[in-house]
């Protein structure tokens, strides 16, 4: 197969070089220096954020109290901002030195508010405080200093320019107490993403519905699970498509996840599994701004195990014949038996999943505006073609918009954000990755001398004839939020917060008969088309009303509000089998014969009452407490309504008057939360008789089947979380140091109660007595390690590991229940029960187990006695991030300490018609009797099925990865016709260092393609 690289994507970026190239200068940028000092003693103040009012570029002063910003305009205003000192505002002018002195005698009536220091003076001048970060924690933002709960998050300077199709995979090794594991390096599949451990018996292995996902909420606006394909999962991991992929993650300025209780308690019923914050780019005012990036990259497929090659190979399958006394080879042993030539080698891997695919992502953004509205348009797209080759792509378009409105008192603000987003994924049926393994390497040529596929005289089956076995899907998504705010009198404001999503999936699976060996004589009547379609809307609204009071040391924040939410879905499916031609094969009303599903409609009814209160006094001590009162139409009538709440505390320590003149801490908090959030991840209509129509007719009517038996007592999933944390900032927070322990208890688990085959069912979902714990430690450290004084070059770090521990705490009647081989009491819930393999024994030449129940044979489900922790020990990562100048360069590592189900796990049994690794040349003999693997045969055998089920298919699976780098240069273009251009190189998943035998360590999803290697070029011009 070859590649070209000659694509629209080559064109697409040298148009957008051209285009604005040929633009006109909107605006000019110049950089504005100068420092900044305490009025009461003239002494520089480090620490100070300055920014121009409308920007999202933020500089600190360093510890001379230099600041070195960006600014562009006539007139710029350039706001200064230290947590110990009021606010200053300055009208720069035609300036561009300009030196500030802050203190009190600035301070206004409009500069007090919560969280100041309320006069009590500034710090010791040798301490440079916390950049002020203000987190967005769902319904209301706190200052990262002041927060009582656990939130971690990323930056959209951590996200841009990655090339990835989801912000998720940006996130991966970036935040503590999130393992975000991709599901497969096929575009447009699903990620896992897991937050302080799993807490639902409920996967997707045994449930339609994954009970450990996390709730997302893009800009306000729930956005849902995301959709879960009837025919993509033989291509699309887990049969899974993300929510998140329909977001251009350049859109996105900043994702959070909320963790503890005193964070999720305030979302109730949805929160157990914690919260996916994504907050989308805003408009900023300022002169209008022009800024386009594109960037083109190549992905490869990268694997860790070595396959046999031909001599190899052949050598093993005339081994096999020859343990079993076959001296004559039977015809259809074509590898060995002279029809296929045993000189000839194939690289499988690199034939069939070894091309590069190409990717090329465009984006144009338009923005600017007055002091009272402005506005933001973003356009993107991005095309990805896939390793399999052929024209399969996946394809987005999107188109962001915002528009922020604010009164000349301030009083009333309006903010409008809309998503609109078109995903177009096209590749084979079936991932056949697994199939270059499997190959032997003397396996005939893909093509003919004509240049038709090969079947070998039928001895053949091409592999590329599968290609013709195809799948697609089109998403379109509208994401809409309104956002508005009034201040009736001082401090009272009242906001409403509305949304909606519409969402719709079409997807099509054709299996046309050219897929098969033309000597079979199929023909188009044994062709077949699938196609499904799924539709959602959902509306949410949310009253909410915000009064903060202060009086001396005392301030108060409240918060009361309510949700309303109504999501409706569609899902119907048709199948059409038989066709005069497969030109007709997109046109099932042509079928002969056609299987129409069930059309199912269900609605999801919501409302809530949720309110906060925060009391804080002198500023070092601080309570938070949220709650949340939650009716939902999933749960059964007895079950309607329940109440979900947590308490949040911190203590400033470091502003204790014993700590104040500390030369080593400059800030110091100690804080813990307890409270319950739920889970209502659970489907519609599950505590209901449900039914289905049959597939037979009867006297001309068609029957109805019962589904699912009634429930009255249906309801959530809850979860008891506890924290206790520790925040550090010391040497003038040149080095902060955060550790947290957690335990969380999950109960009222979600399961199919066993019930006596008679009833017609084997189980009821019921909330069964099990509980399962989350406990772990989570450490984050991050240091400005270099800062030069003249800013020319600088350098920091960041660390951080997790070290979760999970436990079935009680499970009443296991033992007598199916899930007694899954779970066991004491042990985490992500085990997996195996046969213990003791070599070889040398008298049979077959693999040797152990007899747990002492019956004589290895069979049953007692001798699977050895239990191995699939989960993770510990996982983390490191962030470096240079500057010298104009250049910048940022490196992320990933590592994961586990043990996974290795490549034994799917090994087809040695000696058959399938190639292996090279491992499997250790075979047992009398010569070499310490030989791993037993004999080979030509025929599967008992001894390796058990095999395949014992100790031996789980190995360590640790790895350290090299994540992410990018290198970035700006020229300075001062006053030039641009004002800024950045050109850039990002590499994703570049090396991984690891002893995993198997494809991939990170990998969860056997037989498919792994996250791809990815180099991308790009450059960022903007006007």
């Amino acid at each position: 197969m070859k590649k070209n690289f000659c694509s629209l994507s080559h064109i697409q970026l040298a148009f957008g070089f051209t285009l604005l190239a040929s633009g006109v200068a909107i605006g000019q940028m110049r950089v504005i220096t100068g420092t900044v000092t305490d009025n009461t003693n003239n002494k520089p103040i480090s620490g100070v954020s300055i920014f121009q009012e409308g920007s999202d570029t933020v500089a600190t002063t360093n510890s001379s109290g230099i600041y070195r910003v960006q600014v562009s305009g006539e007139n710029p205003v350039l706001v200064f901002k230290h947590p110990d000192y009021p606010e200053q505002t300055v009208s720069l002018g035609d300036r561009v030195v300009v030196d500030v002195s802050l203190g009190k005698e600035n301070e206004s009536e409009n500069d007090k508010g919560i969280g100041s220091e309320n006069g009590n003076g500034r710090k010791n001048e040798n301490e440079k405080a916390i950049e002020e970060v203000v987190l967005n924690a769902g319904y209301y933002k706190v200052r990262d200093k002041e927060r009582t709960g656990s939130i971690s998050r990323v930056s959209a300077k951590d996200i841009e320019n990655q090339p990835v199709t989801n912000v998720l995979a940006s996130a991966q090794g970036r935040m503590s107490g999130v393992s975000i594991t991709q599901n497969s390096g096929t575009l447009g599949g699903g990620f896992d993403i897991q937050i302080r451990g799993r807490n639902s018996l409920r996967t997707r292995s045994n449930s339609e519905i994954d009970g450990n996902q996390p709730l997302y909420i893009v800009d306000g606006v729930p956005v849902g699970g995301g959709v879960n394909s009837r025919y993509g999962g033989t291509v699309l991991a887990m049969a899974n498509v993300n929510p998140l992929n329909s977001i251009n993650p350049n859109d996105i300025e900043s994702f959070e996840i909320l963790k503890d209780a005193d964070a999720t308690a305030i979302y109730g019923s949805r929160g157990a599994n914690g919260v996916v914050l994504i907050t989308t780019k805003k408009a900023k005012k300022g002169n209008l701004r022009l800024t386009l990036n594109s960037s083109y990259g190549l992905s490869h497929a990268v694997s860790g195990l070595e396959m046999m090659n031909t001599e190899q190979y052949i050598a093993m399958r005339k081994q096999a014949f020859a343990n079993d006394n076959i001296s004559v080879y039977p015809a259809n042993a074509y590898d060995v038996n002279g029809t296929w030539d045993q000189n000839r080698f194939t690289d499988w891997r690199k034939e069939l999943i070894g091309s590069y695919a190409t990717l090329s992502n465009s984006q144009l953004s338009l923005s600017g505006g007055s002091d009272t509205t402005s506005f933001l348009l973003s356009l993107g797209h991005n095309e990805q073609t896939t390793v399999f080759g052929e024209d399969f792509k996946y394809r987005t378009n999107t188109v962001s918009t915002n528009i922020a409105h604010r009164s000349q008192d301030r009083k009333f603000s309006l903010n409008m954000s809309n998503l609109f987003s078109a995903l177009d994924n096209n590749v084979l049926t079936s991932d056949i990755t697994n199939t270059s393994y499997l190959l032997p390497p003397n396996a005939p040529s893909l093509f003919d001398s004509s240049g038709n596929l090969n079947w070998e005289n039928n001895t053949f089956n091409n592999p590329l004839a599968t290609y013709r076995n195809t799948y697609t899907n089109n998403q379109l998504q509208f994401l809409n939020n309104i956002t508005t705010e009034y201040e009736v009198v001082k401090n009272l404001k009242l906001r409403l917060n509305g949304g909606l999503t519409y969402q719709t999936f079409e997807e099509w699976s054709l299996r046309p008969h050219t897929a098969n060996n033309p000597s079979s004589g199929m023909t188009s009547a044994q062709s077949a088309a699938s196609k499904s379609n799924q539709n959602r809307f959902s509306l949410v609204v949310e009253p909410q009303v915000n009064y903060s009071f202060k009086m001396g040391n005392h301030a108060l924040d409240l918060l009361v509000g309510g949700t309303y939410q109504r999501d409706t879905n569609t899902n119907s499916a048709i199948q059409g089998f038989g066709f005069e031609s497969n030109v007709f094969i997109n046109n099932i009303g042509a079928a002969q014969t056609k299987v129409v599903s069930d059309d199912v409609k269900t609605e999801y009814r919501y409302a809530a009452l949720f309110g906060r209160v925060n009391y804080q006094y002198d500023g070092k001590y601080i309570v938070n407490f949220t709650g949340r009162r939650d009716g939902s139409s999933r749960f059964g009538p007895n079950n309607k309504f329940a109440t979900f709440g947590a308490v949040g505390a911190a203590w400033l320590f470091s502003k204790e008057e014993f700590l104040k003149e500390s030369l080593w801490l400059s800030f110091g908090k100690l804080r813990g939360s307890y409270g319950s959030s739920g889970s209502d991840n659970i489907g519609e209509n599950q505590y209901l008789n449900t039914y289905v129509t049959s597939t037979l007719i009867y006297n001309g009517v068609v029957g109805l089947i019962p589904s699912r038996l009634y429930n009255p007592d249906f309801s959530w999933e809850k979860t008891l979380k506890f924290e206790t944390a520790l925040e550090l900032g010391l040497f003038r927070n040149r080095l902060n140091v955060t550790a947290a322990y957690y335990d969380n208890r999950s109960s009222s688990q979600l399961l199919g109660y066993q019930l006596s085959a008679v009833t017609g069912f084997t189980s009821v979902l019921a909330n069964l007595g099990a509980t399962v714990q989350n406990k772990g430690w989570e450490f984050e450290v991050k240091g400005d390690l270099v800062r030069g004084s003249d800013d020319s070059f600088s350098w920091d770090a960041g660390f951080n590991i997790s070290f979760p521990r999970n436990k079935l705490l009680s499970f009443p009647g296991l033992e007598g229940s199916s899930y007694a081989n899954t779970y066991v009491v004491g042990q985490p819930v992500n085990i997996i029960k195996l046969y213990q393999l003791n070599g070889i024994n040398p008298s049979t030449g077959q693999y040797a187990f152990t007899d747990f129940n002492g019956d004589g044979k290895i069979a049953s489900p007692d001798d699977r006695q050895v239990i191995r922790n699939l989960g993770q020990k510990f996982y983390g990562g490191m962030t470096n991030d240079f500057q010298y100048r104009n250049w910048n360069l940022s490196v992320l590592l990933q590592f994961v300490k586990q043990e996974s189900r290795n490549y034994n796990s799917l090994m087809a049994s040695p000696g058959l018609m399938n190639n292996l690794p090279v491992e499997a040349l250790d075979v047992w003999s009398p010569q070499n009797p310490n030989g791993f693997y037993m004999p080979y045969h030509v025929a599967p055998t008992a001894s390796h099925q058990l095999f395949q089920v014992s100790d031996a298919t789980v190995s360590d699976a640790s790895f350290i990865r090299l994540k992410n780098v990018q290198l970035a240069y700006r020229m300075p273009l001062e006053g030039k016709l641009f004002r800024e251009v950045k050109l850039y190189f990002q590499g994703q998943n570049l090396y991984t260092w690891t002893k995993y035998f198997g494809v991939d360590p990170e990998f969860s999803s056997v037989g498919f393609l792994p996250p791809l290697r990815t180099y991308s070029f790009g450059a960022t011009l903007s006007l």
